[in-house]
């Protein structure tokens, strides 16, 4: 069919819309602090076959790859099969998911009894069972780190509201409450989604419909190949270090070979670590989504919509068997660890094709905290994503104390914590002066946190990076700072490993500190004006001013 412009721009744009209310939807239907404040979810349309249309800006992670979650349900259940109140579940890092926290649920659309596509959402669960609340940090393979939910299709009269699925999730977790009502914000989600859709469909048809979502492919393949076709022809490489791999000292290269040819990229990861026997393994789909995401932020616009069509000029190829292309049945808990470096490693390559548009490199891990405590009604559990400070770029400062580009949560509030937990309290939480790297344009600052524990029996578990290698600087600036996590114990301090389960007790303090940016061009070109607010804003101290941003002149 010949499609109106004007048409197309109206539902187009109300596809988009609708994405974004499932994603508003979500977030406030939500239980756990970590989807409720943390807003660790995404919410997606896709059409009948399963590829992505538009999706709500917020998780890059979860959203990149979540076509090629829907694919094996849809090999196992085609769309001609599928029945009014069924729906899709996956959360097998095997068969295009990610980790076993992150639940996939895909509703099918229908109008007049025909699949016109389906409403996603993804949400990141405080607890799936596992060896412990939480976070496993010692799991040696995927069957400890909780459920593991194949590709299958499920009804929702008959299995959820009580039914078989819903009673098995419950009698494998820790907080059922908590967990089951992040489930179904996820159905609200998905209902809303259908609903706008099915809108569209009765008020313009449902060919009109099916016809924009193939365009809206079509667009962003077309801008994004346009702007790939800008960058010089050329092989470039880079590579990132993990800090560690939970047991070892021995630091863990992720290498890529980023390959520009006229309109297309392709990204190979050989050379990578193989894979090892703690939980930062990244499944491939994830491998996938950090490369999508680097390649989007450095060379396309923020308004090229994030779907199906963006992928087709990128291929991404990993060595199965690698750190970034594991084998089952690999423990994939801390995926965004490795999955952030090869974030990194692609940057880095990108560094070299378009210096100019590629900023220093921030501080690219999501620690992840977990307090978790068994009281007199069961289990408490308190898991947080935290980011640390941006890198800075060759026209601004890096952000301060926010999550970066792959996870993008936001910090949970302080005052959701007190009316949440009663077996810790927030100690402090700030920003951390001297905690950025430096240059003509400094990185972000990182922040501490700082945990009071209020009960004995509480375990504080975590997954990190950045303690021994600091994210780089670009172009002459220095590199951001290392994090750390320690428990202060009756003037004790006892320093805890970036991976791992601590017993703590009542009365101990847990600080945890996120690292800062790498800075971006030589120190001695940056404004003398830009020196004196980050000194009157106590994230510079005079002495370290001084002795970093000495000017030649100053020297004589």
């Amino acid at each position: 069919m010949t499609l109106d412009p004007i048409d197309y721009a109206v539902i187009s744009q109300s596809l988009q819309a609708a994405a974004r209310e499932m994603g508003v939807k979500l977030i406030r239907s939500a239980y756990s602090t970590i989807l409720r404040e943390a807003r660790d979810g995404s919410a997606a349309l896709l059409d009948r076959d399963g590829n992505v249309v538009a999706q709500a800006e917020l998780i890059p992670m979860q959203l990149g790859p979540i076509g090629a979650t829907i694919k094996p349900c849809l090999e196992m259940h085609p769309a001609d099969t599928l029945q009014e109140g069924d729906f899709f579940i996956n959360n097998d890092p095997f068969a295009g998911g990610q980790h076993l926290q992150d639940v996939f649920i895909f509703t099918p659309i229908f109008v007049a009894g025909e699949v016109v596509g389906f409403s996603a959402s993804v949400a990141h669960h405080l607890d799936v069972g596992g060896g412990s609340a939480g976070l496993t940090a010692e799991a040696t393979d995927v069957i400890a780190e909780g459920l593991r939910i194949p590709p299958s299709c499920w009804n929702m009269q008959k299995d959820w509201n009580g039914g078989r699925l819903e009673r098995l999730v419950a009698h494998n977790i820790r907080v059922p409450d908590q967990t089951i009502g992040d489930f179904n914000a996820q159905f609200a989600a998905n209902a809303m989604g259908a609903a706008r859709v099915r809108q569209l469909c009765e008020k313009y048809g449902v060919a009109a419909v099916k016809e924009t979502m193939r365009e809206l492919l079509d667009y962003s393949e077309r801008r994004v190949r346009a702007a790939i076709a800008k960058v010089p022809d050329g092989t470039y490489h880079g590579e990132a270090l993990l800090d560690d791999d939970g047991i070892g000292e021995e630091a863990i290269a992720i290498r890529c070979r980023l390959t520009i040819a006229g309109e297309s990229v392709s990204i190979d990861f050989e050379g990578s670590a193989p894979q090892v026997g703690r939980n930062i393994n990244c499944p491939f789909s994830s491998c996938i989504s950090a490369a999508l995401s680097a390649v989007k932020s450095v060379l396309t616009s923020p308004d090229i919509p994030f779907n199906e069509g963006l992928k087709r000029p990128i291929d991404v190829t990993a060595p199965y068997g690698s750190i970034v292309n594991p084998k089952p049945p690999a423990p994939v808990r801390a995926r965004m660890l490795s999955a952030y470096r090869a974030y990194d490693a692609v940057m880095m390559a990108l560094a070299q094709a378009v210096p100019e548009m590629v900023p220093a490199l921030g501080y690219n891990t999501t620690t992840v905290t977990c307090l978790a405590h068994m009281g007199e009604n069961g289990y408490a559990v308190h898991l947080e994503p935290m980011g640390g400070g941006f890198g800075g770029s060759r026209t601004t400062d890096g952000c301060d104390g926010v999550d970066n580009g792959l996870s993008n949560c936001a910090n949970t509030p302080v005052e959701a914590l007190d009316a949440g937990y009663d077996f810790f309290r927030v100690h402090s939480y700030e920003l951390a002066p001297d905690s950025f790297g430096h240059g003509a344009h400094r990185g972000g600052a990182g922040f501490y946190r700082r945990y009071e524990i209020l009960k004995d029996g509480v375990t504080f578990s975590m997954y990190a990076d950045h303690f021994r290698h600091p994210a780089a600087g670009l172009a002459g600036g220095s590199p951001g700072t290392l994090g750390h996590a320690r428990v202060l114990r009756a003037g004790a301090v006892i320093e805890l490993r970036s991976k791992s389960a601590n017993p703590v007790k009542k009365g101990d303090i847990v600080e945890v500190l996120l690292g800062g940016g790498g800075g971006y061009g030589s120190p001695a070109l940056r404004d003398p004006r830009d020196i004196e607010r980050d000194v009157a804003d106590g994230l510079l101290r005079p002495e370290t001013a001084r002795r970093l941003y000495r000017r030649p002149e100053a020297a004589e």
